[in-house]
């Protein structure tokens, strides 16, 4: 038997998804970039193959405690994985936190800050932990250091010229009929056909501030362990006390109408208590140092020339340095993380585990170059090369061309997405990606140019004097019948311009962005686009029984999991664990309807089917035409029943493109389209937004891509920084006309990408 190569990641038989038994080996210690179209396999091999093992096998050294709190891995359908080092994933998820989570406080660098004071503060007011926002002594006694105080209108939640069963409570969850109204007109202690105008105070104190008591003549029907409690309270607790989830999000209209917030009157939204606040470095406290934008704070810390924080200073300054040169200078240590983009997410990891001491660690990442300006790939390059150079294996799943240079190897999967996919079509390196005749060589090697007769606009929208975030006072018009590309860096005022100001101002805009699709944590691309309808009541006339039986929301669903196709352990104060249901093995249905068939698959069977398989299955034209409409964004490789929560932010923004490519006269606004596509893609996307202006649509887009952006009639360059820096409009015109200014950091990229191929 030959000794093992502990040099590489052996795997063999690798069969997860659609992977075709493939066998790999990927060096390690080096930067392997995977590359391919979008449903080719790549996440297959590194997340769901190489990275699932890895943690699975490090889940089974703790302690059975500890590994029934942490996420199931079950083992990949591979022959042989051998020489795997723990997996760090870096992906683009944004970062779970509540209101007391900070991009300070996630990259330790607040944690510095909090050091740094405590020694050279003046006056000493006690050790680091006081200074944290999250400690008893050191947070601001009114907000409990969340910085914000929430306000409940008592005027906008009720009506107090109604009664109880009038609907006096203004709130859809305490509507009449609801379980909530239950609990007050049920409790005994109103009369519930009395206007709460007559109220007397003490029925008035009852209704809204009582705590938990146990009614004495409650009316029959009441629950036997039930407790009343006032609605205040129960308000507080059921909408107010914790973060939504994706069933809850039906909340948040009518919470804005009723729930005022704004900054603690007490500390004005520092945070910290008077007596903490009160130290001071160079005249500054240290919630004033965390409010300043990043690229301000090392100029202020680099002040400090106190020989006993020589090593404090240096630590902080590289780690601020880290997220500045990756584009985040804009960014704030106050900054709460639910705030973060996924792309802008994703960095601030990357830059918590460069601080980091480990190392034979296997790093994780994907597409780490979305929402970067083409400016900021080299410094996102260097960081790759920092973690590999510390003795660590690097994966990045990539399109950017500049980030697939970095890579000492190169996977190229393919040849297609979904069923034609799941193969390696090339391993080596950079050069012979360029001459290996796949798509993704093929696209690299194209020369791109630029668009060669731009169309003229029929009009413009007018914005005058805009000051959203960082905006100066931006004054725009931006044309109509066209295609506009927004550009310039991460932070430089593009979102707050076209997604913040323009809806505004314009409310019949349509906005085709990243963001979670309408629906519960039940939907999938067949209910969102409607043909699920069609689905059930082709597989009910077919089997001559209920359609209601075919929706896994009713009475065909698993009774264990309730339709969900997998059961969650909620931790309080971890991340649920989510695991698959035993009962149904995922399949959502009883086995009483997954017995009754269409054209010979149950109804699991056909939600498993990719768009491109269902084109091929369903001969009804109403069904048809919506999949080929998916098809022509790129989603083939997409399945039926995928649930909307776990596709990428791209994916959902194409979904929502397919709805409107028939569409006519409309303005849209799209936010970074090609996140997630392969290079090979881009041009078919360019064509898509392309039709919608010839059927007499505007479109604008946010976009990075130097391919798009050589294709507008129209640019709009923001800049020239981000944060303080950035909020103008530095250039205006054609791509021809891009290229020749030299103050636009686009301009000078785009000639460079332009003149390089």
């Amino acid at each position: 038997m030959q000794p093992r190569n502990k040099d590489l990641i052996i795997i063999k038989g690798a069969r997860e998804n659609n992977l075709r038994n493939i066998n790999v080996e990927i060096p390690k210690k080096k930067i392997t970039v995977l590359t391919g179209v979008s449903g080719s396999g790549k996440s297959s091999l590194v997340f769901d193959t190489i990275a699932a093992e890895a943690q699975r096998q490090l889940n089974e050294t703790f302690s059975s405690f500890i590994r029934h709190r942490l996420p199931h891995y079950g083992q990949p359908d591979a022959d042989l994985m051998q020489n795997l080092s723990p997996a760090i994933i870096v992906d683009q998820k944004q970062i779970r936190g509540n209101a007391r989570s900070t991009v300070g406080t996630i990259t330790d660098i607040y944690s510095l800050l909090r050091l740094l004071y405590s020694r050279i503060g003046k006056p000493f007011v006690g050790y680091s932990n006081v200074f944290s926002f999250n400690h008893p002594e050191g947070m601001c006694p009114v907000c409990d250091g969340i910085g914000t105080t929430t306000t409940i209108d008592v005027e906008k939640l009720f009506d107090r010229s109604k009664s109880l069963n009038e609907g006096a409570i203004l709130f859809p969850s305490f509507a009449p009929g609801t379980a909530l109204w239950k609990r007050f007109v049920m409790s005994g202690f109103f009369d519930n056909d009395k206007k709460l105008k007559d109220y007397s105070e003490e029925e008035w104190q009852l209704l809204l501030y009582q705590e938990e008591i146990k009614p004495k003549h409650p009316a029959p029907g009441w629950w036997p362990s039930a407790k009343y409690e006032g609605v205040m309270p129960r308000f507080t607790k059921r909408f107010l006390a914790k973060e939504p989830d994706d069933s809850q999000k039906s909340w948040q209209q009518p919470l804005r109408r009723v729930v005022t917030k704004g900054p603690c009157p007490e500390c004005k939204g520092a945070r910290l208590n008077a007596r903490i606040l009160s130290c001071k470095i160079h005249g500054k406290n240290i919630a004033e140092n965390a409010a300043l934008q990043v690229s301000d704070l090392i100029k202020e810390i680099a002040r400090i020339k106190e020989p006993q924080a020589a090593t404090m200073v240096a630590a902080i300054i590289e780690r601020l340095s880290h997220l500045d040169g990756i584009g985040l200078g804009y960014l704030s240590l106050n900054r709460e993380t639910s705030t973060l983009s996924g792309g802008e997410s994703q960095r601030v990891k990357m830059v918590r585990h460069l601080g980091s001491s480990l190392c034979d660690m296997m790093y994780i990442f994907d597409e780490p170059s979305t929402g970067l300006h083409a400016r900021d790939v080299h410094q996102l390059n260097l960081l790759m090369k920092g973690l590999r150079d510390k003795g660590n294996t690097v994966l990045i799943v990539e399109h950017d061309p500049d980030v697939i240079s970095i890579g000492d190897h190169i996977i190229d999967m393919g040849p297609g997405a979904g069923k034609h996919g799941g193969q390696i079509v090339f391993e080596g390196t950079v050069k012979g990606l360029l001459k290996s005749g796949t798509l993704t060589g093929t696209a690299l090697r194209k020369q791109p140019q630029l668009r060669a007769k731009v169309r003229a606009a029929t009009g413009s929208l007018r914005v005058r004097n805009a000051t959203l975030h960082n905006l100066q006072k931006v004054s725009v018009d931006i044309p109509k019948g066209v295609l506009t590309v927004v550009t310039g860096v991460a932070g430089s005022g593009k979102s707050s311009l076209i997604n913040g100001v323009l809806p505004r101002l314009y409310p019949d805009i349509v906005c085709i962005n990243q963001h979670a699709l309408a629906g519960s944590v039940r939907s999938n691309p067949a209910t969102y686009t409607g043909i699920s309808d069609i689905i059930r009541q082709l597989f009910a006339r077919t089997n001559k029984v209920s359609a209601g039986l075919f929706t896994f929301n009713g009475e065909g669903a698993c009774p264990a999991c309730k339709g969900l196709g997998v059961t969650s352990l909620d931790l309080a104060f971890m991340d649920a664990v989510v695991t698959t249901c035993e009962v149904c093995q995922g399949k959502r249905f009883t086995d009483n309807v997954l017995g009754y068939t269409l054209r010979g698959k149950n109804m699991d069977e056909v939600l498993k089917l990719n768009v491109e398989e269902a084109i091929q299955f369903f001969t009804e034209e109403e069904v048809v035409r919506v999949l080929h409409r998916l098809h022509e964004v790129g989603l083939d490789y997409l399945t039926l029943g995928q649930p909307l929560d776990s596709l990428s932010g791209g994916e959902r923004q194409r979904i929502k493109l397919a709805a409107e490519l028939e569409n006519t006269g409309n303005i849209y606004i799209l936010d970074e389209p090609t996140t997630g596509l392969h290079l090979s893609d881009v041009a078919n996307l360019t064509g898509l937004l392309n039709r919608l202006v010839d059927n007499g649509s505007t479109v604008i887009a946010i976009e990075h891509n130097l391919d798009v952006i050589s294709q507008a009639d129209w640019i709009i360059d923001m800049g020239p920084g981000a944060g303080r820096q950035g909020g103008k409009v530095i250039f205006e015109g054609t791509p021809a006309d891009l290229i020749k200014d030299k103050s636009s950091q686009t301009g000078i990229f785009l000639k460079k990408y332009i003149h390089s191929r």
